[in-house]
């Protein structure tokens, strides 16, 4: 295949997004914004205990309420079991559509109600009485651990995953440190809450409206629920108001919308509230973690261990596995010859947990950075020097590292320099130093990471197809679902670069399973590595496909046809060309093409991340002053798109750092049920960013792409935590808990002056 001959090229240039003028003026078209004549709405009805038998439903006056066309419970449905996210989580701890006997979190649906306005729902709701009688509750994932209670009696065991892990040796260290560090679940928070929609067609074809990660998934759910062929079953995917991982899996509520439209004979429209998903929309995070670290005092880690008990929620879904990815990740950009890894994931009576941001690779960075601080501290050396001694060096990719996962490609201490020389790190801490002896109210903290993680996790395929319209222009089809990432922008620069054709007559056609024939999911930073080079390829096919169409009409043969800036002309005679729509207009057969690409297995993106943060010594408060990333993705196709993926990488895991955290009382209640409570980071905590690239393209794709929209939250949050603990480290601060919020600093603080 062959590409333009332009000696220019777009690709690598900070292209403004495409999508932007419609979200700016008219903007985006969700789920709530579907217009569906004579849809009705649903309601759920939710425990409001976390842990209980379920001895009555009343729902009489429900019934009879203004509006009202049926309430439904769990003995109504005929669904089945709520399917599981995969074959190797336990059946034995099976999740209804609707609770049956027992709740085992608060804000499980227990019955629906469908009325004719949405206001009308509430009101009906309210009206539902349920009887409970009260079970004993488990949140602590050491108790879930003991079995004191099993949540799920038919599996005998509060345990829904678990990997083994023996010791590591640690006979020939010098220094061991132990610590316990706890990665709190965070809320995923999209400004776009769950929404659905649903109809039945008079063919009886399910047309299905979902905000989420990927059309075709959700597609294949529902055909496996409803027992129906795929092709019975379309999903549409409009604009949709973030992921972040947790709009990446099916919820019970989403999924009866097709029930619920069958059984009124009306298509059905589902909107949850705020609160009503802070207490059912999937968590993330959740872990445990003991670390061991040993090595010399000259700075050399020689063994690292790592204890994991992972809180799965109330059922099992995505989460209770995740460990296997923070195991995969283990001894991150470090090269730890003895390392060992056990993982153990529990039912608890929270939110079922899914997937965050990173999912699992964010957590593994998190105890190994902190290991190497604490173990930096110990031996007295400065916590730069310890990594640089550490790093994997860059003449040792492909490298394997204990846990056996292969790193493509890397260059770990050259990141370590850029964001050291970007920050300024000796004056940094020459301004530490000079504030310490001033006994300043205001004392700095200066937090470092060098982080790996993978993307794209088993590597395979992405449904692309480029077809050009007789005028010339460009049709795309692709199976990736964008939320945010810009693919539209990418796949045009991709067209454009291969084709000539200008970014502004490509289409690019996305969500719609009627449309796109497959597809998978935008997650786990897959889409360009995949979705891209399928595109690419896609085009180059057509190209090739076109280049034989112009070798007729200039006639010629096709090795001597030249494509440049849009128009095919044989080489040295730019002046008769012949244009795409020529071509087009004058081909048997339409000019089209799918890519074909398949990539080996998942890349693993890097960098170095530095931040640095004020503490009141007074009040605890902490406040981000700077945070400097240098993230290596390989190859960059437009640095304006990666950039906003690390901004909001950047944002996200700051937050988690300093703010965010799902709290519950003994009772299994949330406290933090609404933004109110829970501290939903915004602009005012955060400085302009400063980003530094770095570019390591990977072989496995024609691109030499890797994944850039988790690496921001992989390597921020332990820099920030770091940069909190390095502010008190003269007072003998060991380690502050995440989020570092003002009450925890400052009870840091006395408790270290005192000991």
């Amino acid at each position: 295949m062959t590409a333009t001959t332009s000696t220019s090229s777009i690709l690598g240039n900070r292209v403004v997004r495409s999508e932007d003028p419609k979200f700016l003026t008219s903007g985006g078209v969700y789920v709530d914004d579907i217009a569906l004549e004579g849809a009705v709405f649903a309601t759920y009805v939710r425990s409001q205990f976390a842990h209980a038998r379920v001895t009555n439903v009343d729902l009489t006056e429900a019934q009879n309420a203004p509006g009202v066309l049926g309430v439904f419970t769990a003995a109504d449905i005929d669904l089945g079991l709520f399917p599981l996210d995969m074959a190797m989580l336990p059946a034995t701890m099976p999740r209804t559509f609707l609770a049956t006997d027992v709740v085992r979190f608060v804000g499980e649906p227990i019955a629906v109600v469908v009325t004719s306005d949405r206001y009308q729902g509430e009101d009906a709701a309210a009206l539902v009485v349920v009887d409970y009688e009260p079970l004993p509750v488990v949140l602590d994932v050491e108790a879930a651990l003991e079995g004191g209670t099993v949540l799920h009696p038919d599996a005998g065991t509060n345990v829904s995953f678990e990997l083994p892990g023996e010791p590591v040796d640690l006979s020939d260290c010098e220094v061991v440190v132990r610590h316990r560090i706890i990665n709190r679940k965070v809320a995923p928070c999209p400004l776009e809450v769950r929404a659905a929609a649903a109809r039945w067609t008079d063919e009886g074809r399910l047309e299905h409206w979902a905000g989420c990660q990927g059309a075709h998934p959700v597609r294949d759910s529902l055909a496996a629920i409803y027992g129906l062929e795929p092709a019975m079953v379309r999903v549409i995917a409009p604009d949709t108001g973030g992921g972040f991982g947790a709009r990446g899996f099916v919820y019970p509520e989403e999924m009866l919308c097709g029930w619920l439209a069958r059984r009124v004979g009306r298509p059905v429209r589902w909107t949850e509230t705020r609160s009503e998903s802070m207490l059912g929309f999937g968590h993330g995070r959740g872990q445990l973690q003991d670390i061991t670290i040993g090595g010399t005092r000259a700075g050399k880690v020689l063994a690292y261990q790592l204890d994991i008990v992972q809180d799965s929620g109330a059922y099992p879904r995505i989460s209770a596995i995740l460990p296997f990815l923070t195991k995969m990740m283990l001894t991150g950009t470090y090269a730890i010859e003895r390392a060992s890894c056990r993982t153990r994931s529990v039912v608890t009576n929270t939110v079922p947990m899914v997937a965050y941001r990173g999912a699992g690779r964010p957590e593994a960075a998190a105890a190994i950075e902190r290991a190497i601080d604490l173990f930096a501290a110990e031996i007295g050396m400065d916590p730069a020097e310890v990594r640089r001694i550490n790093l994997v060096p860059e003449d040792a990719f492909p490298f394997t590292n204990s846990s056996g996962t292969v790193y493509d490609s890397g260059r770990y201490e050259r990141a370590l320099d850029l964001v050291l020389e970007a920050a300024g790190y000796a004056e940094l801490r020459a301004e530490q130093s000079r504030r310490r002896l001033a006994g300043d109210r205001l004392q700095l903290g200066i937090g470092l990471s060098v982080y790996v993680e993978i993307t794209a996790l088993q590597g395979g395929t992405e449904y692309g197809r480029v077809e050009i319209q007789p005028d010339g222009s460009v049709r795309a089809l692709t199976g990736t679902s964008p939320h945010g990432q810009g693919h539209v922008t990418s796949w045009q620069m991709l067209i454009s670069e291969r084709t000539g054709i200008p970014m502004d007559q490509i289409e690019v056609l996305h969500g719609d399973t009627d449309l796109v024939p497959q597809g998978g999911m935008t997650g786990g930073s897959r889409s360009l590595q995949l979705g891209g080079t399928s595109i690419w390829n896609a085009a180059g096919h057509v190209v090739d496909q076109a280049r034989d169409v112009a070798a007729h009409l200039l006639e010629a043969h096709p090795d001597d046809i030249v494509l440049e800036g849009g128009t095919f002309h044989v080489a040295g005679a730019p002046a008769l060309g012949r244009t795409w729509a020529d071509v087009a207009s004058a081909a048997e057969t339409p000019l089209a093409a799918e890519g074909d690409s398949q990539q080996a297995g998942g890349t693993f993106p890097c960098g170095a991340h530095l931040a640095v943060v004020e503490v009141d010594m007074e009040t605890g408060h902490v406040r981000l002053v700077r945070l400097v990333a240098v993230d290596d993705a390989g190859r960059i196709l437009n640095p304006l798109l990666a950039e906003g993926q690390v901004h909001g990488g950047l944002a996200q895991g700051t937050a988690q750092a300093l703010f965010e955290e799902v709290v519950y009382d003994d009772d299994g209640n949330p406290l933090t049920s609404n933004l109110a409570d829970y501290t939903f980071i915004s602009a005012a905590e955060l400085p302009s960013f400063e980003t530094v690239h770095l570019e390591t393209p990977t072989a496995l794709n024609e691109l030499g792409a890797k994944g850039i929209g988790e690496s921001g939250s992989v390597g921020s949050t332990p820099a920030v935590q770091n940069a909190v603990v390095d502010a008190l480290s003269h007072l003998g601060v060991r380690h502050v808990e995440m989020p570092c919020t003002p009450e925890r600093v400052w009870r840091a603080i006395p408790h270290a002056r005192t000991s």
